[in-house]
């Protein structure tokens, strides 16, 4: 199986979001499923039982994808990195707002714009400048 930097970074995000999601369960045991009240991962990232369970799909999807094929790893990739940028803008009107299901906090959103830019210059660039150095 041919390794990339797709491949790579889908495993690796897809670990650390799993143990993210894991370990925000330490922290929201009582909390509510949703809402704007949950609890501190790390002091800081706000997290609720779902905000936990996104985590954990996110993750599972990420390593999944990770170690199949170089495709599907740039799609999750790409997909999520998407739904983290969408995450991040509607994040920044969802803080303060009882619509927050997710305890979203403006340390939350950081990490959801990082991610974000992350997994989509490394889904729509690495192959491609992989493709051209070879050429």
């Amino acid at each position: 199986m041919r390794q990339s930097p797709n491949r790579l970074l889908a495993t690796v995000f897809g670990a650390v979001y799993l143990l993210i999601g894991l370990a925000g369960f330490a922290v929201t045991t009582t909390t509510g499923f949703i809402g704007t009240e949950g609890g501190l991962l790390l002091g800081i990232f706000a997290v609720n039982p779902l905000h936990n369970v996104a985590h954990l799909l996110i993750g599972a999807l990420l390593l999944l994808c990770g170690v199949s094929t170089v495709q599907a790893a740039r799609n999750a990739n790409v997909a999520i990195g998407g739904a983290y940028l969408l995450l991040g803008v509607v994040g920044l009107f969802l803080v303060t707002s009882p619509l927050n299901i997710l305890a979203l906090n403006a340390a939350d959103n950081v990490l959801h714009f990082a991610s974000a830019a992350v997994l989509l210059a490394v889904g729509l660039g690495a192959e491609r400048s992989r493709a051209a150095r070879a050429a």
